[in-house]
């Protein structure tokens, strides 16, 4: 496990500095060529992973220092999204081929799974999640003609967007990992707004699709005492439970959010008041 991040008191929270924030939240490099990066979260014990194989598949680890099973699967599930080439998931010995924005959905009890590249000159970069689960559901692969698309915002507001659920209640059945992307629309910029909180799920945010020269602004905490963590491409960021996850970028960029928690119930939002925010 590369990391672990413990879950913070959102009292504490308004004493962080910037850097306090950005150790404590931010996942700055997710993508590592030909390895495997890992940051196990205390919000609903998520872990994140990114794994970029080159020429050599990439097996996922165990962790067993930290969930103390035989296998990474004997008792969690995971959703996986390829944000980069062409790249062969193989799990206990069947292979699913993933393009660019692909997902796969993986089961309980699932014993090996390996990542690979098509081509190593333009690898694969598989943005995984996983999460307890207590039940084993079958393995499945989808497109985007298989997600739920959902269409949100408008030019006038810049946060014109669409929403590709993948792993939800009503798709890829899973115990309670809810898995998905957002692509904002050329000329607009923000990203779940208004914001809303969740107190029965803790979510994840991995922004991509962001030109090198450009950022996000994420926003972060109680929505009467918000701050900010300026973000890059290929960065993720973990938001507790507690928090709105919100962000305008300085041009249009897309961003996976994967969830975890109570329930699978993608429109369980507490939604805020904009005059409210602070």
């Amino acid at each position: 496990m590369n990391q672990i991040r413990f879950s913070t008191n959102p009292n504490d929270f308004l004493n962080y500095t910037t850097e306090d924030i950005r150790q404590e939240f931010l996942i700055p490099e997710v993508m590592q060529p030909g390895q495997i990066t890992s940051v196990y979260s205390m919000y609903d014990r998520m872990i994140t992973i990114g794994a970029m194989p080159l020429k050599e598949a990439i097996k996922l680890p165990v962790y067993e220092d930290l969930t103390k099973a035989d296998y990474f699967l004997e008792r969690r599930e995971l959703g996986i999204i390829n944000t980069g080439g062409e790249g062969v998931v193989t799990v206990d010995g069947e292979s699913f081929t993933l393009a660019n924005k692909e997902c796969l959905y993986v089961g309980k009890g699932k014993k090996d799974v390996t990542f690979a590249s098509s081509d190593a000159g333009t690898p694969a970069e598989f943005f995984v999640n996983s999460c307890p689960a207590h039940h084993a559901y079958p393995t499945v692969k989808a497109g985007l003609a298989d997600a739920n698309e959902v269409n949100l915002g408008s030019k006038e507001n810049c946060n014109e967007r669409t929403i590709y659920q993948f792993i939800h209640e009503g798709g890829i059945q899973s115990c309670q990992l809810v898995m998905g992307f957002t692509a904002l629309k050329t000329g607009s910029i923000w990203n779940t707004f208004p914001p809303h909180t969740h107190l029965r799920r803790m979510e994840i945010y991995y922004y991509f699709d962001l030109a090198d020269d450009q950022l996000v602004m994420h926003f972060m905490g109680d929505p009467q005492e918000t701050r900010h963590i300026a973000m890059h491409n290929k960065q993720a960021v973990i938001s507790p439970e507690w928090s709105i996850h919100s962000g305008a970028g300085t041009s249009n960029y897309s961003f996976i959010w994967a969830m975890a928690g109570e329930n699978k119930a993608f429109t369980d939002m507490d939604g805020q008041d904009v005059k409210a925010i602070r």
